[in-house]
């Protein structure tokens, strides 16, 4: 066997940790407390292999263990390839690689581009923009990079069920959750017999009532939503029920109709009242009706 061969790509490895606990190379030595051209050398694959104890030191400033196995040992698992050790790894006009924990991403309109502040709207003709706009960008402030991230995770990785338990049979409830962080979406509906909403006798016709649809702040326009509605149609289609109703205001309408609920305008119109504190000394009374 070749010395290198089944070597692992240190530089790689090491930009991938970075992404992963979002520090830059400057971040990255400093908590390592070596120089911050150890890091750029050993990511560029220059110079001598770094020593372990520089190794060791890196990956644990950005949050990862090394381990030592006998080769052999069957519980040893494969090392994955980095998520940053392709050739396809996008880089700048000049050839050089993207600071990695900044998330390089490729932009397709122009909300991807955070320079775009200057567009009203987004609607702005493409003559009359006032820059080039990039083929890649990035996010450079931290809060946005976390929020993108945990997006992109729960998209990936969320998941949908009808839970049943200590519920009774007219209750429908849906969520949707992420392995390991619990529920992030949630559907609740109950049921109601068409026979007794209008006293005459329809063969016991069941219908639904939605009661809301809930998700996490940060997640929502994932589609988790739908998704809840998507599962709760096909729920109906296997019990026989074929309607739902469901009462909404402001933006919660515009979701319902994206869902393929219609506008009844034969529905009761919302109304308000508002009492006031009672007086001391009431008046007389108005009259009935």
């Amino acid at each position: 066997m070749a010395a290198d061969e089944g070597a692992i790509d240190v530089g790689a490895t090491l930009r991938d940790l970075r992404r992963r606990a979002d520090l830059s190379q400057r971040e990255l030595a400093e908590q390592a407390g070596v120089p911050k051209s150890t890091v750029a050398r050993i990511e560029a694959g220059q110079g001598a292999r770094p020593a372990f104890r520089t190794v060791e030191l890196l990956v644990r400033a950005a949050g990862g263990e090394l381990t030592v196995t006998m080769r052999g040992d069957p519980s040893c698992e494969a090392v994955s390839e980095p998520e940053h050790a392709r050739e396809d790894e996008p880089r700048d006009e000049a050839g050089r690689r993207y600071p990695a924990h900044l998330d390089v991403r490729r932009v397709l309109t122009l909300k991807d581009w955070p320079g775009a502040w200057w567009v009203h709207s987004y609607t702005l003709p493409q003559r009359l923009w006032p820059v080039r706009v990039p083929e890649l960008t990035y996010d450079l402030d931290r809060a946005r990079r976390d929020e993108r991230r945990l997006r992109n995770r729960t998209r990936a990785q969320v998941r949908f069920r009808r839970a049943t338990e200590g519920l009774p049979a007219t209750s429908w409830r849906f969520l949707a959750e992420v392995p390991g962080a619990g529920p992030v979406g949630e559907l609740r509906a109950h049921e109601r017999s068409f026979d007794l909403r209008l006293g005459e006798d329809w063969g016991d016709r069941r219908e639904l009532v939605l009661e809301g649809v809930l998700v996490a702040p940060g997640l929502r326009t994932l589609g988790i939503g739908r998704q809840l509605i998507g599962l709760l149609a096909r729920e109906m289609a296997v019990a026989g029920i074929r309607t739902i109703h469901a009462m909404a205001e402001a933006g919660n309408i515009e979701f319902l109709l994206a869902c393929g609920f219609e506008l009844k305008p034969s529905r009761p119109s919302a109304l308000t009242l508002e009492v006031g504190p009672v007086s001391a000394a009431p008046g007389p009374p108005g009259s009935g009706r």
